[in-house]
């Protein structure tokens, strides 16, 4: 069984990791630059650990670290529009005790959810290569096998599915992932393994287009709590 002590290792893990060159480089690079609105704010600048409950029965699988983001704040969605907009609709579904993510101190508390992402470290162009993704795989099934309650898996993107589709694979609970595809709540109840609910990730080309609307990532966590059950 995993306990809180088990997965602060882990995070610890991730924060030393240094497997992709290009990432640390970037990671470094945007934190010594820096955005001008920020020019004051000490950067976090290496790869972002998962955050959230250690006995979540909820995974929530993002793309990666947002430059001026998480790769500045340090954590998981915070600092940035992406997040405002996510732990909205987390604090109104009670997987979070409030609202807003500013900062690691901001008192902000996830309640039975962890939040992941393929990637760790904030890519270039927010596009990491494929074998920047395979080298993040480890944490990703590490991260999984950490949450022993876990239900349900949230994909943000088709990005995350992917990951996800991946890690059931080698679990060799699925054998190719061509039937499971993406879509806006889609649903994936797979035999021995927590179901697969998808979101459209929560980006400002998706929010701002209102293509992704606060109601309609706000019904994918009540479904994602029905799921899980009391």
């Amino acid at each position: 069984m995993s306990d809180n002590h088990d997965l602060s290792e882990l995070d610890a893990r991730i924060v030393r990791c240094r497997k992709c060159p290009r990432l640390i480089e970037h990671c470094r690079e945007t934190a010594r630059v820096k955005r001008a609105s920020y020019r004051d704010q000490a950067y976090w600048g290496k790869p972002v650990p998962n955050f959230g409950d250690p006995a979540a029965r909820l995974l929530v699988v993002g793309l990666a670290p947002a430059a001026h983001g998480a790769n500045r704040t340090g954590r998981m969605f915070t600092g940035d529009r992406s997040g405002d907009f996510l732990y909205r609709a987390m604090h109104r579904a009670a997987f979070a005790n409030q609202a807003e993510a500013t900062s690691r101190d901001d008192g902000l508390v996830l309640q039975d959810a962890l939040i992941t992402a393929a990637c760790h470290c904030a890519p270039p162009g927010n596009k990491p290569t494929g074998d920047e993704m395979a080298a993040c795989a480890t944490w990703l099934d590490k991260t999984f096998d950490a949450l022993p309650r876990l239900r349900v898996a949230l994909c943000l993107g088709k990005i995350g599915l992917d990951a996800m589709l991946r890690l059931y694979k080698r679990r060799g609970w699925i054998n190719t992932m061509s039937p499971y595809k993406f879509g806006h709540a889609a649903e994936h109840d797979i035999d021995g393994a927590p179901t697969l609910l998808c979101s459209y990730h929560p980006s400002q080309q998706n929010t701002f287009t209102g293509r992704l609307t606060d109601e309609m990532l706000l019904n994918v966590f009540r479904r994602a709590r029905k799921l899980i059950g009391d």
